[in-house]
């Protein structure tokens, strides 16, 4: 930063983990809030406490920021970012960022632990392998921040303390960087362990002649995500996956024209009845808004009335669903990332796994598969109309399948 003026952004994977771990922290080997540690006063021209920004004297701005929110974040551009906890982290915001360090001649930092087998081993796997890429990968065991009895302990008690499984799967990926253990909490991991060992995760080319349905979650602000899906017999080809952030439905609609798909039935969930306002004289649903983009017909999942009925329904139906399930490796990579990373919430306190799942990125592309795994039947040729005898009245949300 001294060396060259410009913007610099320290990543985290939710904005709001940044004051709590970066801002707010203090250095329990100086006393020091880390922020001070990295910027001593000398070099500072003012701190921006709200916005959680430096200046330095020479002009450089320094900027704690969330991948959760990577594309609201305007003014300057970035020429350095360290994205830390990447493997957490929103994998769109590198294919969003990665223009703009090109073409500022800028750099990145990737710095993280492993959490499975998710988008953070592809990347250093890419770096190994790439010109122009370092990478590192060091355990514990060789660096000199434990000794050989303090990880002995760390791993007894960690076995003690969330059982054998749970704590060994733990200990490898916090401690030793391994890959191939199961992200602790995640609801899927088992299930997507055997669709890989059986084959299931592979080339999943579109088939002719047979339509493609489509299973959305809907977002503006978060992602809003989009499975494709062939019924083959009794199994289910997910050929493609969509996800993106801030745009409105029309921006959607010219996605699925542009693909050579043809399709049938188009799933979402219960939140596409709701009213909002639009260009027409009429505030319309979200089911209307796409029926008139030519996203038809919408069908609405059936509606989760609580977090009870998520977790003890709905999730059991995606893990059962899956055994059933083929997904095309490359297509639906960033898919199959949002499931291994779909886990429950941890609560510190308790150092237990939480009764919920956790809202982050990964979030949206399940629950777009959630859509598919309780809304879902194969109906080439559905009724159109609402107020039909083959819909049932839902509560608020309006009428349901």
């Amino acid at each position: 930063m001294i060396q060259r003026p410009g913007n610099y952004w320290h990543m985290l994977p939710q904005y709001g983990q940044a004051r709590k771990v970066i801002w707010d922290a203090v250095n329990p080997k100086t006393g020091l809030k880390r922020i001070d540690d990295v910027f001593p006063p000398t070099i500072v021209s003012r701190k921006n406490e709200q916005q959680m920004q430096i200046e330095l004297v020479n002009g450089s701005i320094w900027q704690l920021v969330g991948s959760d929110n990577y594309n609201s974040i305007v003014g300057a551009p970035p020429v350095g970012i360290v994205m830390s906890e990447w493997a957490l982290a929103n994998p769109l915001s590198w294919a969003y960022l990665s223009p703009i360090l090109e073409e500022n001649k800028g750099w990145v930092l990737w710095i993280y632990t492993s959490r499975g087998n998710n988008h953070g081993r592809l990347m250093y796997e890419h770096a190994m392998e790439s010109p122009g890429w370092y990478a590192d990968r060091q355990t514990a065991e060789q660096t000199d921040v434990f000794d050989a009895d303090q990880l002995g302990r760390i791993k007894d008690e960690m076995c003690k303390l969330q059982g054998f499984d749970t704590g060994i799967a733990l200990y490898n990926q916090e401690y030793l960087c391994a890959w191939d253990g199961p992200v602790p909490g995640a609801y899927l991991s088992r299930e997507l362990d055997l669709a890989e060992q059986q084959g299931r995760i592979t080339d999943v080319p579109p088939m002719a002649g047979i339509e493609v349905d489509t299973f959305w979650d809907l977002g503006v602000d978060d992602s809003t995500s989009i499975w494709y899906m062939q019924p083959s017999g009794q199994s289910y080809r997910f050929i493609d996956y969509d996800e993106a952030t801030g745009y409105g439905l029309p921006h959607y609609a010219q996605i699925l024209k542009s693909k050579p798909y043809t399709y049938g039935n188009h799933w979402m969930p219960h939140d596409a009845n709701a009213r909002e306002i639009s260009n027409s004289d009429v505030a319309k649903s979200i089911r209307e808004v796409a029926e008139d983009l030519g996203i038809r017909p919408v069908l609405i999942a059936q509606r989760a009335r609580n977090m009870d009925m998520i977790i003890h329904n709905h999730i059991p139906a995606m893990r059962n669903v899956l055994s059933q399930c083929w997904f095309d490796k490359k297509k639906c990579e960033r898919g199959l990332s949002a499931l291994r990373n779909y886990r429950s919430e941890y609560d510190e306190d308790k150092q237990v796994q939480g009764p919920r799942p956790v809202h982050d990125w990964s979030s949206h592309g399940a629950d777009a598969f959630r859509t598919f795994a309780v809304g879902y039947s194969d109906r080439r040729k559905p009724i159109l109309k609402l107020k039909t005898p083959d819909y049932t009245r839902y509560g608020d949300s309006g009428w349901m399948l």
